[in-house]
């Protein structure tokens, strides 16, 4: 199995994080939560650790070019099966930057797969994601209420958007039914992925 890398596209709730963490099982990818990699880097005491921890601890949003460079790093340290990109690129000049910089690693990028999704089933989704957590007597995240949810959906689509249009006109773009089994969905994933 050759490495890829890839792009999960689609709002919060669709799953992107559950796939991901098949893909690392089962193909041995590697997932760049950029995110997870503000909070690692921010913590790591390396020179651009305290250039995130500057920025982040004066309320202020990282740069897309430090995003660039943890991936830059990342993608120094290399993965047997390639990488999953989740939350970056968020925005067009984003898209560019990643694809200079693939370019000049000698990568590419293999596929672009948006989890499509029903809005209103995936706020009931979330709404009783919530509710099970509440039974449960587990703390229910911040996110998981109708209104906020609904607010993080529109931003998402606001910004992610032209994302699509980009991928869908270089010819990289599949679709995967989000709203479908996990197992469904992780087998539509991997059918993409082994047709490139």
């Amino acid at each position: 199995m050759t490495a890829k890398n890839i792009i999960l596209l689609g709002p919060p709730g669709a799953g992107k994080g559950t796939q991901a963490k098949r893909l690392e099982d089962t193909r041995g990818m590697v997932q760049l939560s950029t995110g997870d990699m503000l909070r690692a880097a921010k913590t790591s005491g390396t020179e651009m650790g305290n250039k995130v921890a500057a920025i982040m601890d004066a309320g202020q949003l990282v740069t897309d070019e430090i995003v660039i460079g943890l991936i830059a790093e990342k993608l120094d340290q290399g993965s047997e099966g390639g990488f999953i990109f989740d939350g970056f690129p968020r925005t067009l000049p984003q898209a560019d930057a990643l694809a200079a910089l693939l370019a000049a690693k000698g990568q590419a990028l293999d596929a672009v797969i948006e989890l499509v999704v029903d809005d209103a089933a995936l706020v009931g989704r979330i709404v009783r994601r919530a509710e099970e957590a509440a039974a449960a007597g587990q703390p229910v995240r911040r996110d998981d209420n109708p209104t906020v949810f609904a607010d993080r959906l529109q931003e998402y689509y606001k910004k992610t958007a032209p994302l699509l249009g980009y991928y869908y006109a270089k010819g990289g773009l599949s679709q995967v039914d989000g709203m479908a089994a996990m197992d469904a969905v992780a087998a539509e994933i991997a059918k993409v992925l082994d047709s490139k």
